[in-house]
């Protein structure tokens, strides 16, 4: 059990300055009214001490769900929307979960054999009692990327918040994003929110882009977040032009140059930064020099909160952020050092790292390894290019090669001719900067490319 002044999420919306919210696309919530009550339908004691799975059918209710039970039950298993009901299952048996908050409509089939279910609603309950006694609450946050059953990552308060300042307040800033608070990129938003006592906007998969981007605009939120997939069809959508945010993060994926310096341009006053973290190993570092990569001397200088290597290509990370293991038998999550392998492959140029992709999506062409992230990094420089995908097609003689494809800007030409002209300069691009054997076989042009829900580009296995 943590010392009685360890702080608890709801300490922390106590301190709040009058008039912050949580803003959902259908509701919202003032922080203030969350210091006196709960949105759970029993009073927070009722699950003190308890595993609870944390399985609502929106953002909002979950936030409501995390504020009331942080330090109250001694584990909390995060739920993304999408878990297949017999994955969850297992998840359940794994975390010794007994008690499940739900939405209204009620928990999903895996949950519904538990002892105790509770519901959590919009709808503020003052005066909730809280329990006597404070626990050092266990997150759970779900891995993503992976197939079969999620990894169950362990993390508390203290590891999840180690990135956040507390030393300064600014009570001009509002919070938006584009990822889901149920996943490690949006958690980390939603709690610089919470713990900086400051406005959020959530975000909702039902809502189109459209519609998201104006109401953030409507809110007028300040500092606004994404992966680089997230910004780069929000850049091409006209109501883009109701944000003016003063702060613009990317994570989750590679910033190439191509989408920093579009976001510069698209938000000339704008301080546009790109953060490396992961569920496993936490928040890395932040850059905001405006370009792709990160200084060699991020490596070089460890301090007492973090230190990386580099171990065969392949960047690792120490820290007091990283989770402190994985939940059941699935293998140790940091190696003899204690660094976890991050799975990201970066390349040393010029004093500068770079990313050249991860470990497991490697396309083999002939023998010789090929980061598909590298490729797109160079389409996506031509200024006709939107995005782009690389993925392998199957070759009889080297057993794989690469091909593209790309979604153009509106503003291109796309008449047959220019399209012709486009592949040609786009290959020509290639070939200036790449080996043969990474130069796309062909260029196929897309209307668009899928987007998984946690905000990154729908990768095919090699």
């Amino acid at each position: 059990m943590p010392p009685a002044n360890s702080k608890t999420l709801r300490d922390f919306v106590a301190a709040a300055a009058p008039g912050r919210f949580l803003w959902a696309a259908d509701a919202s919530v003032a922080l203030a009214d969350l210091a006196r009550g709960s949105g759970l339908s029993v009073s927070p004691t009722a699950l003190e001490g308890r595993s609870v799975l944390v399985a609502t059918a929106d953002q909002l209710t979950a936030a409501l769900a995390l504020i009331a039970l942080d330090g109250v039950a001694h584990r909390l298993v995060i739920c993304p929307p999408g878990v297949p009901d017999e994955q969850l299952s297992e998840i359940i048996a794994t975390a010794h979960v007994d008690a499940v908050v739900s939405s209204s409509n009620g928990p999903p089939p895996a949950a519904r054999g538990l002892a105790l279910h509770v519901t959590c609603s919009p709808a503020i309950v003052p005066g909730a009692a809280t329990a006597d006694r404070r626990h050092r609450t266990e997150w759970i946050m779900l891995t993503s990327g992976t197939t079969g059953t999620p990894k169950m990552a362990v993390h508390t308060l203290a590891g999840l918040t180690g990135a956040i300042k507390t030393d300064t307040r600014d009570d001009s800033i509002i919070w938006g994003t584009f990822y889901d608070i149920r996943r490690y990129g949006g958690l980390q938003i939603f709690l610089r929110a919470i713990v900086g006592g400051t406005s959020l906007v959530l975000s909702s998969a039902d809502e189109p882009m459209a519609a998201h981007l104006k109401r953030l605009g409507a809110h007028g939120v300040t500092h606004l977040t994404g992966t680089p997939s997230h910004w780069r069809w929000a850049l091409v959508n006209p109501s883009a032009r109701a944000i003016a945010p003063r702060y613009v993060r990317l994570s989750g994926e590679i910033a190439d140059q191509a989408i920093l310096d579009s976001l510069r341009a698209f938000f000339p006053d704008a301080k546009i930064g790109h953060a490396y973290a992961s569920t496993e190993a936490g928040v890395g570092f932040e850059v905001n020099d405006g370009l792709e990569g990160f200084p060699e001397t991020l490596i070089a200088q460890a301090s007492g909160n973090i230190e990386m290597r580099v171990v065969d290509g392949e960047l690792r990370i120490r820290s007091t952020r990283t989770a402190l293991s994985y939940l059941g038998n699935t293998g140790p999550l940091r190696d003899a050092d204690g660094f976890v392998a991050t799975g990201d492959i970066v390349e040393l140029r010029g004093g500068r790292y770079y990313f050249a992709g991860r470990r497991g999506g490697i396309i083999n062409v002939g023998g010789l390894k090929v980061h598909p992230e590298e490729i797109e990094a160079v389409i996506n420089r031509h200024p006709d290019v939107s995005v782009s995908l690389v993925r392998a097609r199957k070759n009889p003689i080297t057993g794989a090669i690469v091909v593209a494809d790309v979604v153009l800007r509106a503003s291109a030409d796309s008449s047959q001719d220019r399209v012709t002209d486009l592949k040609r300069e786009i290959l020509e691009a290639c070939r200036n900067s790449l080996p043969q054997h990474k130069v796309p076989a062909s260029i196929r042009f897309v209307g668009s490319l899928d987007i998984s829900p946690t905000g990154k580009m729908v990768r095919p296995h090699a």
